[in-house]
């Protein structure tokens, strides 16, 4: 537990091929089953400040209450998973705190001296996040998502389906 941001609830993985990932971690790891997206809407986008039209897939399991989240850029905007990827890192990227009082808690880490690298928005307002440029390490950079909306609920039924999951359908497309 983290005395600044509190409990991992998600650790992100930046990868090159998508769907080889999900293959690894459903085959080999025996985790899932895995909720698909593979082209994310989002609202907004900003990198460093800046729009960024980054295009990515991602893909959703959990593992206990720790959900995993599989990334793969699809373009080559501006983006901290694509300077992830250039530097030859692959793999862990981020782990995520959950909060249902976004903008308290982001005020509060920009309070603290942390800056934001990248952030967006997706399903409304209530499904923003944000990534705090805070890799001294790799693999170590932070990501507040808010969870007081309809994401919240969404992973709920992921940790949910994860529980009871018996190896059928191991990856779910979502659309």
């Amino acid at each position: 537990m983290s005395r600044i941001f509190g409990k991992v609830c998600q650790n992100g993985y930046v990868v090159r091929d998508i769907e080889a990932a999900l293959k690894h971690w459903t085959d080999v790891l025996g985790i899932g089953p895995f909720y698909y997206i593979e082209r994310v809407k989002m609202d907004w986008f900003t990198y460093r400040g800046e729009p960024s039209n980054a295009e990515v897939s991602i893909a959703l399991a959990n593992t206990g209450d720790l959900q995993i989240e599989l990334i793969q850029q699809r373009n080559d905007a501006p983006s901290m998973y694509r300077d992830f990827l250039e530097a030859g890192r692959e793999g862990l990227q981020h782990m995520s705190y959950w909060t249902r009082d976004y903008q308290a808690d982001f005020e509060r880490f920009l309070s603290l001296g942390y800056h934001v690298g990248q952030e967006g928005q997706i399903g409304g307002p209530q499904g923003r996040f944000a990534y705090f440029e805070t890799e001294t390490h790799p693999g170590t950079i932070i990501e507040v998502s808010d969870i007081s909306g309809s994401k919240g609920a969404f992973f709920e039924k992921i940790r949910s389906e994860a529980a009871k999951w018996d190896g059928e359908r191991p990856v779910r497309l979502v659309r």
